[in-house]
């Protein structure tokens, strides 16, 4: 039986059960959201304060805001980013039919990922702009005075419970600046993300490539694919961090013009400025790299179609 069995390196969208396949995924993207979040929340404050008027760097500002808020403010405004689930989904699945699609045309993977990488996040990213402005306004409360444009209510001594605070925000957004508020960094998230993504399977394949000529043929090709996953994640978050802090002020200060935005953040912190926030960047895309890597494959190995398990191997 095994003789029979055909090996293949990737497995394709026609051979997935996609019921399986979709509540798996959010499952394994829910756990690493929140594993990764507090780091997340922390790049957001890093990237959006004056200088160094809060904190100094991602330890300490981590350390600061465990001491005043608990651990609840290292997952401020996670309900409403949990949102952003549903983008994810669509980021698979259409990096999954931009393969397909562009496999009738070469056969070249990296072409393939590339291309894919780049037209998913496109489509993701057009999903989770809305969601970020919320969220991200959320993050940044919490400190003896808000950094982002607007404040939530007050319960007393208390604020208002997580949904609440939601609402207020989205109520302030929309009296502030209508729907187009709410896609307010749109055109700078996108410099930020598709880029990115665009960025990372390339490299990924050239570290993996790498690696395997520095290696015994005894190494485990996931081992390699699990290290090779987060060196290009860091190169790529490198590559894009200062649009990446751009983007945030642009969300979270309410500004319109990204040249502007650059211009100020030069001439207020010069081109360290544009590295606020890279290591709470590389911290937290780690584990979702290595994830991506190895719980992906693997996700598609589980939500493998029943009448293909016996004619598939690995």
């Amino acid at each position: 039986i095994m003789e029979d069995k055909r090996r293949i390196p990737i497995i394709e969208w026609e051979d997935l059960d996609k019921r399986k396949f979709y509540v798996l995924g959010l499952c394994m993207t829910m756990m690493i959201r929140v594993s990764v979040y507090p780091f997340t929340l922390i790049r957001t404050r890093l990237q959006v304060q004056k200088g160094k008027s809060f904190y100094t760097g991602t330890f300490d500002a981590f350390c600061k805001i465990l001491r005043s808020e608990g651990m609840a403010g290292l997952y401020r405004g996670l309900l409403m980013n949990s949102f952003t689930l549903i983008s994810g989904q669509c980021y698979v699945t259409t990096y999954e039919l931009t393969r397909k699609y562009v496999s009738h045309y070469s056969n070249n993977n990296m072409v393939k990922s590339l291309v894919a990488g780049g037209s998913a996040s496109l489509v993701a990213q057009s999903i989770t702009i809305p969601i970020d402005v919320v969220s991200q306004q959320l993050m940044v409360q919490g400190q003896s005075e808000s950094m982002g444009r607007f404040k939530v209510r007050q319960a007393g001594r208390n604020k208002v419970f997580v949904f609440g605070q939601s609402k207020d925000i989205i109520v302030q957004v929309f009296r502030a600046d209508g729907l187009r508020g709410f896609y307010r960094g749109y055109v700078a998230s996108l410099l930020t993300y598709i880029p990115n993504s665009a960025f990372w399977w390339p490299f990924y394949h050239f570290y993996t490539e790498q690696l395997s000529q520095l290696t015994t043929r005894d190494c485990p090709h996931l081992l390699l694919q699990a290290v090779a996953g987060p060196m290009a994640a860091a190169t790529a978050s490198t590559l894009t961090n200062p649009m990446d802090v751009i983007r945030a002020r642009v969300q979270v200060e309410g500004k319109s013009s990204i040249v502007n935005t650059f211009r100020q953040l030069m001439a207020e912190e010069g081109p360290w400025g544009l590295t606020k926030g890279l290591s709470a960047r590389i911290i937290s895309s780690t584990p979702s790299t290595i994830c991506i890597v190895i719980g992906y494959e693997t996700l598609k190995k589980l939500s493998l179609r029943p009448e293909l398990v016996d004619s598939r191997h690995w």
